[in-house]
């Protein structure tokens, strides 16, 4: 058996949409359910056996650790990737997954989870079986999709019924956030230098070594204010 995978919890947007909440707060720091929407996550990849847990910052970055600490609450050990106090700002999604690699990969297993700080997907269980499958397998990433919500119709991916591997055919459904990646498939990605995450995606269904699967559970963009009172009734009291 492997160990269990380290995680990267991607937190280092703006959130420009929902300001002025976000002026003074960094959205996954915002409450849902009475704690911060990222100890969702925390919470779950603890229940997992994750113990080891990066969070990318940029915005207002310096309040995340002085939120959530050490991670030892959780029984983790949290790392920050801080980007605004090293390059000056957020690196986009594969720039930052680029620069948390070293603390991502271990001797003995170069995948990882991958998860935004800004989803809210309360009964996923980031899955030790589905992590022990995907680093066995010969894809650079696995990625959990859902339905397509209003605000994004036209989605991300379709997923190709007899191999399980991600396509950009119909039907199409959206990215949840969630992911298992692999190492190599940021190779050549500056740890340094913004980068998005999209041309990569595509650059791994066209050679075939992109899965997906669709997710049955509960799942909200908190994107917009409204988004986030949805996930706030959700969460119950």
């Amino acid at each position: 058996m492997n160990p269990a995978p380290r995680a990267l919890i991607l937190a280092a947007g703006r959130g420009e949409r929902m300001r002025p909440l976000t002026d003074t707060c960094p959205k996954p720091l915002l409450p849902v359910g009475g704690k911060p929407l990222i100890a969702w996550h925390l919470d779950a990849l603890a229940a997992a056996g994750v113990k080891d847990v990066v969070i990318n910052t940029a915005w207002l970055e310096e309040q995340f650790p002085a939120t959530l600490g050490d991670g030892s609450r959780w029984g983790l050990r949290i790392r920050y990737s801080m980007e605004q106090r090293d390059h000056g700002g957020a690196l986009e999604t594969a720039g930052g997954i680029a620069k948390a690699l070293p603390w991502l990969v271990q001797a003995d297993l170069d995948s990882f989870w991958v998860v935004s700080g800004d989803v809210f997907v309360p009964t996923f269980a980031f899955s030790a079986a589905a992590a022990q499958c995907f680093a066995q397998a010969n894809t650079l990433a696995h990625l959990w999709l859902v339905p397509n919500a209003p605000h994004h119709p036209e989605g991300d991916f379709g997923i190709d019924g007899a191999s399980g591997l991600a396509t950009t055919l119909p039907p199409r459904y959206t990215w949840a956030s969630v992911g298992l990646f692999r190492a190599a498939m940021f190779d050549g990605v500056a740890p340094d230098k913004p980068m998005k995450l999209r041309p990569l995606l595509d650059n791994a269904i066209a050679a075939q070594r992109l899965s997906a699967q669709l997710w049955p559970g509960r799942w909200i963009d908190v994107g917009t204010t409204e988004r986030l009172r949805e996930a706030d009734t959700a969460a119950g009291p």
